[in-house]
């Protein structure tokens, strides 16, 4: 019964490990020089304070992260997985085409 015990407590921690590492690289990847790193670099040069700069960047951070996290968690309450993918898709493909006519639309 032991041994149960201890492979339930290896795929939990290679869950937890599994989705932490995914989910850093996702967000470090996603946020490689995007505008709010550029706007921290910019925040520390003009200050020359880069200690309270990280602080007030990292609050900001892990506030923005609780917001999407609690609204995710309510979206998979509350929508199914097959009803939430369809609406993202609708979503990205409104968007493009909103970006490509916005786009092109001096060339027409």
């Amino acid at each position: 019964m032991n041994s149960n015990l201890e492979k339930k407590e290896n795929n939990i921690e290679k869950s937890f490990l599994s989705i932490f590492i995914t989910t850093f690289t996702t967000i470090f990847i996603a946020e490689l020089g995007d505008k709010t790193q550029i706007a921290t670099l910019m925040l520390s040069a003009e200050s020359g304070k880069p200690i309270i700069v990280f602080l007030g960047s990292s609050l900001a951070l892990i506030t923005s992260s609780v917001v999407g996290v609690l609204i995710g968690k309510w979206l998979s309450q509350n929508i199914s997985p097959s009803k939430f993918a369809l609406f993202a898709g609708a979503l990205m493909i409104i968007i493009s085409v909103y970006l490509a006519y916005d786009t092109f639309k001096n060339y027409l």
